[in-house]
């Protein structure tokens, strides 16, 4: 089977469509959700190729594949995050101004700032005083860099 665009997701599905399927799904790292051609393989041992027609990144909950009775969706493994919790505004500021200058991809949930674990920022963020902690976590998109160059 060739996948060649997104159905739909799962998230913004009704639960009664969803519940009547059987589901199976394809585990992706992260950084593999931007491939917009891949060979993967289910939960069920069943190889799917996706090549997709329109250049978008894969989002966890994507669903592949849908009949009557299965659902093939994407779901994420789980990256080792460093999960910051800045205390107000200023903190968030100056966090971000010292990550954006590593040019280090972050993504936001609720009131915390998600990237991925480098020892490095650890060490920032233990000098500055800013609370974080590091732990195994599921990003529903890829941390994506953005091209730039300082001319």
């Amino acid at each position: 089977m060739i996948v060649e665009e997104i159905l739909s997701n799962i998230h913004q599905m009704d639960d009664q469509e969803v519940k009547k399927r059987h589901i199976e799904k394809v585990y992706l790292e992260s950084a593999h959700l931007v491939k917009r051609v891949q060979r993967v393989k289910t939960d069920h041992g069943k190889e799917i190729g996706i090549r997709l027609k329109e250049p978008k990144d894969l989002v966890a909950g994507d669903v592949l594949f849908m009949d009557d009775k299965n659902l093939i969706m994407i779901d994420v493994i789980s990256d080792d995050l460093l999960v910051i919790q800045p205390k107000d505004l200023k903190e968030m500021g100056t966090i971000a101004h010292n990550l954006g200058n590593r040019h280090l991809p972050a993504q936001f949930e609720d009131n915390v700032m998600l990237v991925q674990y480098d020892y490095l920022v650890e060490e920032l963020l233990q000098q500055m005083k800013i609370s974080f902690v590091r732990e195994e976590r599921k990003v529903r998109q890829a941390f994506r860099h953005i091209g730039h160059s300082h001319d």
